[in-house]
């Protein structure tokens, strides 16, 4: 089974030199601790900062330079930082080539609910619309059930839908999942897991098929 650190090191593997990439809150944020070595990937943020870098180390945080979720980052040489209106500009505009999110709840042609659970306080959506509706991929990084052990990979999104049709990817604690027009495709299952298991834990369409290799990481 994969903790959150082995999620965001196997969605590293999906970057490819020359990317733009916008990190989403929680477990998408590390993947910018493990971007392979040797490849020029540059992180956008929607509060305004592009070259973002890994998290800092302890007693090295500046409290001003921060993500969009509000946790202290670094700066890469040739950085920038500019205003949200600009940021989402670039969003809007199609220029981030991969999007990595968490979720709530995902469905298994792709649909999307990551900002509210009804009767909780929110603060609003953030930027999560406009990157569903304008990123050219999508990997979701998230956990496979909930606190009540209900399946997150649903035939349809039960929450507030963020986007529609939109993720290509899942990666769990479980394994590496695509979407495709059948479903949630298993590609990969972490280590100590069995099909059985992600089986029993799927609420929506799922194909196994053929030899299934382990996540590497």
């Amino acid at each position: 089974m994969l903790d959150k650190f082995g999620i965001a090191k196997r969605i590293a593997q999906e970057l490819r030199d020359g990317y733009y990439v916008n990190l989403g809150i929680g477990i998408p944020t590390l993947v910018a601790n493990y971007i392979p070595e040797g490849m020029e990937v540059v992180l956008q943020s929607e509060n305004g900062l592009l070259g973002m870098g890994a998290f800092p180390f302890e007693g090295e945080e500046d409290a001003d330079l921060i993500n969009a979720g509000k946790q202290t980052v670094t700066m890469v040489k040739g950085a920038s930082i500019f205003d949200s209106a600009t940021s989402f500009g670039m969003i809007r505009a199609g220029k981030v080539d991969l999007t990595v999110l968490g979720a709530m709840e995902v469905s298994d042609n792709g649909d999307i609910a990551n900002w509210k659970i009804p009767g909780k306080m929110v603060k609003g959506m953030g930027g999560a619309m406009d990157l569903v509706a304008s990123a050219k991929n999508i990997i979701v990084a998230m956990q496979h059930t909930n606190k009540a052990g209900e399946s997150k990979l649903l035939p349809q999104c039960s929450l507030p839908i963020t986007g529609l049709g939109c993720v290509k990817k899942v990666v769990t604690e479980l394994g590496v999942f695509d979407i495709t027009e059948r479903g949630f495709e298993l590609k990969e299952l972490a280590p100590g897991v069995t099909v059985e298991e992600v089986q029993a834990k799927t609420l929506g369409r799922l194909v196994v098929e053929g030899e299934i290799k382990t996540v590497n990481v």
